[in-house]
């Protein structure tokens, strides 16, 4: 019985359930119609193409219009320009959503004695006309008038006339409110509105008889198109280009005349193309004083008369100093100050020239890490020090070009005589550096297919100036006088500076250090016993010397030259200008591995001089071929090794009222 009780109970929630959820889809859907019953505009107010707002007792009509759906608002009338997308739909929301909250026929009107203009409507306070397309092709546009009239008394509400002119509806405030602006809130302040990312190419006419400037942007790269064909500064160009984007107009003219303003002959032209539309700003003479006072933190500017091409209107607009400044001298302004153009990467060979050098320099690329020295004849190549090649090739791809001077331009001469070829020093260049690569660069070339030469002459009044220019092309550039100082042409100092590093379990089991003056007393003699380690070894040491003979131990394992002095081996050396013999012989016996009955065992040696100054000493070493400065950890191991016990220390501080002690 308690289940059958339950079962009913259960299908009667289940049955009233259903009815509240039916019951309440009815009661949304009655609540919607009648929503929608309250809107007083119906299809009118969608796919406007025009809007028209009149004022009572006021001529000027403002007008609103645009081609398409998609395509934006334009302000018609009073001005010809484009209109402020936000107030624009603002006003179609308002119209769309619309709703009147109580009515009134207009026929019963006289019978309580009233007539429309008790409401403002006859005549209306405002008008506003609006169209939309009709529904055939072809057939004329729809339009549809409101009339606004006055404010109810009670609650803040309008009185509306109804577009058939039958009833007169009470409607929120909003929609007056929308309609009653200015039209500078209705118009557009921005000139450009071609974004940087679509901008395609910027032309620049100055008053003539100035050259007309070019620049187009392919990809990434802006290049000059006229009135010289070169590279332009990305960076620059599109600074520039968004300087011109957030420029805004300040004020309308009305009767400025084209004489007066200068915009008959303007003073600056500037267009900016974009995807399939162009923009012209002209630029006029400076206004004659600022619209507005302009921020401590704003950059200094000028007001200039100006319009915009397709357009009547004369306006104001406030352009800052370095903009205007930039966009007159833009063949330099905007110009690429990079010498060369290309990507270190991409390098597969370097060659380097200067006066008086016995043979060029050849730096080529072993893998896409090492780089080697290439000698002539059948010398083999010898490995260079890859941070100092990646080094050279950094500095070249930062050449740029820098003025000698404070207030003279960084370009030269675009196309220069022969005398001024040789003006300039590249008759006999200082430096010639020919960059290979396994394709054409991305750059202009100028030595052929694949291939860059850059040459670096010294000229001018006293031969104090340093330029560049690239073979094969006519640009002369400036650059700065220490660039000679950067590009060295010395194969020695790309050398790679690690002359060996011991394999993988090869061990020192000996180290000694003599006098080759006296060797029958050498100055150090050490053997590391099997079984034990170095540090068991000098245990017995004192401080100092355990701490050079740790520091030397590992410059003999990895052997690296602080610099190279000679590309052979010398029985004498420079030491403080003077040809010397080797001072010290230093000696060091490894054991190289092998089988555990018969190990490889070999020793290397180094020829040491004399110390010459605080940091330099040099050594040889017949194995490699080379003679070298040492680095200052070894150096100074060996010179706690031969002088240590002979150094008197750092000399003693008297405390100013000390007595000093007698003689």
């Amino acid at each position: 019985m308690r289940t059958k009780v339950t079962l009913v109970l259960l299908l009667l929630n289940v049955a009233l359930l259903a009815v509240i959820i039916y019951a309440r889809r009815e009661w949304q859907a009655e609540r919607e119609i009648a929503r929608l019953s309250k809107r007083l505009l119906a299809n009118e107010a969608i796919r406007l193409n025009s809007l028209e707002i009149s004022v009572s007792g006021n001529d000027r009509k403002i007008r609103l219009e645009r081609a398409s759906e998609t395509a934006p608002w334009e302000l018609k009338s009073p001005i010809n320009w484009p209109a402020n997308d936000f107030a624009v739909r603002r006003i179609i929301h308002e119209l769309e959503f619309l709703e009147s909250e109580t009515s009134f026929p207009v026929d019963g009107l006289e019978k309580s004695g009233r007539s429309l203009a008790d409401y403002g409507l006859a005549p209306a306070r405002l008008t506003l006309a609006f169209t939309r397309p009709a529904a055939k092709p072809g057939a004329p546009d729809i339009v549809t008038r409101l009339a606004v009239g006055d404010v109810t008394k009670v609650g803040n509400r309008l009185y509306v006339l109804s577009p058939d002119g039958r009833t007169v509806h009470v409607v929120g405030r909003s929609l007056a409110e929308s309609l009653v602006v200015s039209l500078d809130d209705l118009r557009t302040d921005t000139l450009f509105t071609i974004p940087v990312f679509e901008v395609r190419s910027l032309g620049l006419q100055n008053a003539a008889p100035a050259p007309r400037v070019r620049l187009r942007r392919d990809g990434a790269r802006w290049s000059f198109e006229a009135p010289i064909v070169t590279r332009a500064g990305k960076a620059p160009a599109e600074v520039a280009v968004a300087g011109l984007n957030r420029l805004r107009t300040q004020r309308f003219l009305a009767d400025a005349s084209s004489a007066d303003t200068g915009l008959d002959k303007p003073d600056l032209r500037v267009t900016i193309e974009g995807n399939g539309r162009r923009e012209t700003l002209l630029i006029g003479r400076p206004f004659p004083a600022a619209p507005s006072a302009p921020k401590e933190s704003d950059s200094p500017s000028t007001a200039y008369y100006a319009r915009m091409e397709d357009r009547p209107q004369v306006f104001v607009t406030a352009i800052p100093d370095g903009l205007i400044d930039t966009l007159r001298r833009a063949q330099e302004t905007l110009r690429d100050t990079r010498v060369l153009d290309f990507d270190t990467a991409s390098v597969t060979a370097i060659t380097l020239i200067a006066p008086g050098q016995a043979e060029p320099l050849n730096l080529t690329r072993g893998d896409t890490t090492n780089w080697l020295i290439v000698r002539s004849g059948a010398a083999p190549a010898i490995p260079a020090d890859t941070k100092l090649v990646e080094t050279l090739l950094q500095r070249l791809s930062l050449l740029t070009a820098t003025p000698h001077a404070p207030g003279e331009s960084a370009f030269l001469r675009d196309a220069p005589s022969a005398a001024e070829v040789e003006n300039y020093g590249f008759n006999l260049p200082q430096r010639e550096i020919t960059l290979s690569f396994a394709s054409a660069p991305g750059g202009p070339a100028g030595g052929g297919p694949g291939k860059i030469t850059l040459q670096l002459g010294v000229g001018g009044a006293e031969g104090g100036t340093v330029q560049a220019r690239v073979t094969g092309q006519s640009f002369i550039y400036a650059v700065a006088p220490d660039t000679l100082n950067d590009l060295t042409v010395a194969a020695l100092f790309y050398r790679e500076r690690v002359l060996r590093t011991l394999p993988e379990g090869a061990q020192i089991t000996g180290l000694s250090l003599v006098a080759n003056d006296a060797p029958e007393k050498p100055l150090l003699s050490l053997r590391r016993p099997d079984g034990q380690s170095w540090a068991d070894v000098l245990a017995a040491e004192t401080a100092p010397r355990r701490a050079a003979l740790t520091a030397l131990l590992a410059g003999v394992a990895t052997l690296r030259a602080k610099q190279f002095v000679n590309d052979g081996f010398t029985e004498t050396t420079l030491v403080d200008g003077k040809p010397a013999p080797w001072k010290y012989t230093l000696e060091a016996t490894l054991v190289l591995g092998g089988s555990a009955g018969a190990p490889q065992t070999g020793v290397t040696s180094l020829q040491i001089a004399e110390r010459s100054g605080g940091g330099a000493q040099l050594a040889g070493s017949r194995e490699f071929g080379v003679v070298f400065a040492l680095e200052q950890p070894v150096l100074d191991a060996l010179w706690t090794l031969t002088y240590g016990e002979r150094d008197p220390g750092p000399p003693a501080v008297v405390a100013p009222d000390a007595t000093p002690p007698a003689p």
